[in-house]
């Protein structure tokens, strides 16, 4: 270990001051000795890839022409606009030429995970030097031309993100929002078992509460059977415009820290890059080493105690081997390196001169031949194929998705001899379905669960796995299993975060969730969607599994939770997202829960957002008619309307998306039936809530002439929603009866209490829909009277008998339909 010295380049002494509005270029370093395990031949070849892959990162920041410097820079070669992150670059290159050492040396199969994804000038550089980039896109070959247009296309107007992207080759990893690295780095590994994940964790990334939890992944990781994660914690002091909290705390603590959470770190620390590279390869192959030890110990059966995996604690200058100082302010090692040290450079002389001699202490001319391509000393540190890191297939996970092996999940089916002749907890159906996926599915699907699958009913699962458990095991402990298939930890960001490298790298899952705490992930699935439309547009990149939620405990049956536990608006959330890769299922029972599970486990690159309750509900449908009814999306149910439907106009549209607005709607529809015989009712039920928009805004949704010849273009539309009363409004706009469309959703209005005093108090109960047709059917405004007094009676009856008893109202907690 190197003591933490200055930045610059062989000793740092003259790269150090500057005086008034002085900027001062790093010089050119000569390599100096340092003991270590690698031999002189191997430390010029590892600095050299080092100084090159740096000195294209400068330039995708810098330049748009003259990309060997071969002429004096002048204006017209420096972009208009400077964009991108140079502080974290110079570690990251670090990280991944010593990792390719690695996978040279011991046939590594492995990727890498940029925590600062920002810094994406580095593996973009990488990926060019290793071939990946020209082979991917022609038009960026390995040469003087290649490197030109590498540089020009960076953060600029039709190019590609400063951040690691879709368009990174070798990333799967999305570089905008900070805090999930660690978590798409341990989901990669899960039944990867030959995979090794360097996950370069950013220090200021370090400090955001999911990465603050990710330290835990490793007791989920099972060495005989998932691979392994390195983690590398890059210290360099600063984030944006301030410290580093785990860089200014005493080493000492860091370490106890580190090891507290199952890690054994190694610390390479230094700013002089001989002493670094030399103790880097020893960190590196100390690391790897260790990790396949264990790896041994656990296949053989010979250890299979929870070990201390190996970690690495990089400390090395924000802005290593950058401009010391400009304008008189200290650069290197400051937070003035997190982004464009020479901000001025096209426009200021003195700036650009600068910016000249930083690229030319990299010495180009040593690093890229006469035509600008690697000089065969670069391209001897180039893993073979597959086994270079921006080529890894593994980070094109839609390349390696096999289809599951689904049952017919007609076998699961419930039997409904008629509609709401039986009750079941649909989730609790879904769940002895998904026991048998599991099973079926070995190593290639994983159930996520923040402590809520009992909860929501899918402990079948638990029938034939366990849950999958590293740690201590107590003697009263329930069904943990170092193999399970079923991940359960009480972080929301956890579960989506592994679950979302589990996809990334080519698998499937579900992550099942109270609907009102997954809003806590609201940032992360608004990542995840942007990786997926932007992945879509970049040829090479296959699709993916889809992202699927399974959202229960929703907001109208949390009879013993009350108003913190009821928020639906995730789905206003996800509804924000691009068409093409968002679909929102409310199916009403358990067979359209069935037929609709099975339709997202066979899809590929969609969010698919499911809501069902997990509480005894009626059966509408059997499997028959539910395949039929999820295939459409959207239908009339005539069983329920008026019996002269739909062969005639209805008087009034009755609409439900949800079970229990669906519930509310059919015991709506039945009062009507018999109360007003003469009405003409029709029922639509809604699964699919983007058929609601027009066929030209989604895949799915319904031309304006369907949508007319279901909903009407004037009859009033009672429509009883499972959400925000608003979103409806908000798909259904542009439709012709839109005038003509009330929502009844949810308010804003929750406590603890019964199920049907939730819905009354946010006026989606029965009797309450029977009152707003009676308002909006001009033939019911003089007719109706009598039977809508009634209804506010029957409110009043309700609510008292809940006060008194604490139960609902027998004629409703005990209503069937009529049939």
């Amino acid at each position: 270990m190197t003591q933490l010295a200055s930045a610059g380049g062989d000793t740092g002494a003259d790269n150090v001051g500057g005086r008034g509005g002085e900027s001062v270029a790093p010089r050119p370093y000569v390599l100096s000795a340092a003991p270590g395990p690698l031999d002189p031949e191997e430390l010029e070849a590892l600095d050299a890839w080092w100084r090159a892959a740096n000195y294209l990162a400068v330039g995708q920041i810098y330049l748009r022409a003259n990309p060997l410097i071969r002429d004096p820079l002048a204006p017209e070669h420096i972009k208009p606009r400077l964009l991108g992150h140079f502080g974290t670059v110079p570690g990251l290159n670090l990280v991944w030429v010593h990792a390719n050492r690695a996978i040279l040396a011991r046939d590594l199969n492995a990727v890498f995970v940029a925590g600062p994804g920002h810094g994406g000038p580095g593996p973009n550089a990488c990926a060019w030097l290793e071939g990946t980039y020209s082979e991917l896109y022609s038009y960026i070959p390995r040469d003087g031309e290649g490197m030109r247009a590498l540089f020009a296309q960076f953060s600029f107007p039709g190019g590609v993100p400063s951040h690691c992207a879709p368009e990174t080759p070798g990333s799967f990893h999305e570089g905008g929002e900070l805090g999930y690295s660690l978590l798409h780095a341990f989901g990669a590994a899960l039944d990867n078992p030959d995979l090794t994940v360097f996950c370069v964790v950013g220090d200021g990334e370090a400090e955001t509460g999911p990465l603050a939890g990710s330290w835990h992944c490793n007791k989920f990781v099972n060495p005989a059977r998932d691979g392994a994660v390195v983690p590398i914690l890059a210290l360099n002091e600063y984030k944006i415009a301030n410290p580093t909290l785990l860089a200014r705390i005493p080493e000492d603590e860091l370490v106890s820290l580190l090891r507290g959470y199952g890690y054994e770190p190694l610390i390479v620390a230094g700013a002089e890059p001989a002493r670094v590279h030399q103790d880097m390869a020893a960190a590196m192959d100390t690391c790897l080493e260790r990790i396949a030890q264990i790896q041994r110990a656990a296949r053989d059966g010979s250890d299979t105690t929870r070990p201390h995996w190996p970690m690495i604690v990089l400390r090395t200058p924000k802005g290593w081997t950058g401009p010391p100082v400009v304008d008189g302010e200290p650069v290197e090692g400051t937070f003035r390196a997190h982004q464009v040290p020479l901000p001025a450079a096209r426009e200021n002389a003195a700036h650009r001169a600068v910016l000249e001699e930083w690229l030319r202490s990299y010495r180009p001319e040593e690093l890229f031949d006469e035509s600008g391509a690697p000089v065969s000393e670069l391209c001897r540190l180039v893993p073979a194929g597959g086994r270079r890191m921006s080529a890894n297939p593994v980070a094109d996970g839609g390349s390696l998705v096999r289809d599951l092996r689904l049952p017919d999940w007609r076998e699961f089916a419930v039997d409904v001899p008629g509609p709401g002749a039986t009750e079941h907890e649909a989730t609790r159906v879904l769940g002895g379905w998904l026991r048998t996926v599991t099973a079926n599915n070995p190593d290639n699907f994983l159930t996520f669960a923040p402590d809520e699958l009992a909860s929501n009913r899918l402990q079948d699962i638990l029938e034939v796995t366990g849950r999958k458990w590293q740690a201590e095991i107590g003697d009263h402990d329930e069904k943990l299993d170092r193999d399970g298939r079923v991940i359960e930890v009480l972080s929301e960001h956890m579960c989506q975060g592994l679950l979302e490298g589990y996809l990334l790298t080519g698998r499937h899952g579900v992550f099942t969730c109270y609907e009102a705490f997954v809003h806590i992930v609201d940032a992360m699935f608004n990542q995840h969607a942007k990786w997926l439309d932007a992945s879509a547009a970049v040829p090479w990149r296959q699709p993916l599994a889809s992202l699927n939620y399974l959202l229960s405990s929703h907001v109208w049956r949390q009879d013993h939770n009350g108003f913190t536990h009821q928020d639906p608006g995730f789905l206003d959330v996800v509804l924000n997202k691009k068409p093409e890769i968002v679909r929102v299922y409310l199916p009403p029972d358990a067979n359209t829960l069935l037929s609709v599970y099975d339709h997202c486990l066979r899809s590929r690159h969609y969010v698919n957002v499911v809501v069902a309750g997990k509480q005894p509900q009626p059966d509408w449908l059997p499997a028959t008619e539910a395949a039929l009814h999820c295939a459409r999306g959207i239908g009339i149910w005539e069983w329920a309307g008026h019996r002269d439907e739909p062969a005639t106009t209805p008087d009034v549209v009755l609409a439900c998306a949800g079970d229990v607005p669906t519930l509310e709607t059919l015991a709506a529809a039945a009062i009507l039936r018999e109360e007003l015989p003469w009405l003409r009712v029709r029922v639509v039920n809604v699964v699919d809530l983007m058929r609601l928009l027009p066929a030209d805004e989604h895949p799915h949704g319904l031309p304006d002439s369907e949508f007319d010849t279901l909903f009407t273009r004037d009859s009033p539309v009672i429509f009883a929603f499972h959400g925000y009363p608003w979103l409806i409004h908000r798909l259904t706009y542009r439709r012709t009866n839109h005038s003509g469309l009330h929502v009844r959703g949810y308010k804003e209005r929750g406590t603890t209490t019964t199920p049907f005093d939730m819905v009354m108090l946010n006026d989606l109960d029965r009797y309450h829909l029977v009152m707003d047709v009676i308002d909006r059917v001009p033939a019911l405004r003089q007719q109706g009277a009598g039977l809508r007094q009634r209804m506010v009676d029957a409110r009043l009856r309700a609510r008292t008998w809940t006060r008194e008893y604490g139960e609902d109202i027998p004629e409703v907690a005990n209503w069937r339909w009529p049939g």
